[in-house]
């Protein structure tokens, strides 16, 4: 075995912080890469009519309960009763939070109380990004999420 010099130490150190900056360098491109984007583009103009579209969502009272199996996802809008709701203009994104890679725009079907439309999704969380519109035109929006199993 030989010994331990001066040049020797300076090499590993520099041999692990060169690996350090390496993998620190992949993952800042890899986290740019993946990046999805902006939700608005200008988000002071996004939140001066905020309030009142959350009040008039608020006011219509509903919920939505999204499910999927057997290769098509529902969507079930109830209103504070609990009874089934129709809306209109119903526009629905499906992807992972983290990446656009998996996002999906499915074209939904009304099938008696609930909307479907058939979908592939893998195991995991999925964020479901919803957008309709009540019949008195009150806009309804809601990001929720989505876990598929096995």
């Amino acid at each position: 075995m030989s010994e331990l010099t001066g040049k020797h130490v300076f090499a590993i150190t520099a041999g692990a912080f060169g690996v350090i900056i390496a993998v620190n360098l992949t993952l800042a491109f890899q986290a740019v890469n993946t990046f999805p984007g902006l939700e608005v583009k200008n988000s002071y103009v996004a939140s001066q009519g905020f309030n009142d579209r959350k009040a008039a969502q608020e006011a219509l009272g509903w919920s939505l309960v999204p499910t999927y199996a057997e290769g098509r996802i529902k969507l079930a809008f109830t209103d504070r009763d609990g009874l089934p709701v129709r809306v209109g203009d119903l526009e629905v994104l499906v992807g992972r939070t983290t990446s656009t890679v998996d996002d999906a725009r499915p074209a939904f079907t009304e099938m008696g109380d609930i909307y479907a439309a058939p979908l592939d999704l893998a195991r995991g969380k999925w964020m479901v990004k919803v957008t309709a519109v009540a019949p008195d035109g009150t806009l309804f929006e809601q990001r929720t999420e989505l876990f598929v199993q096995g």
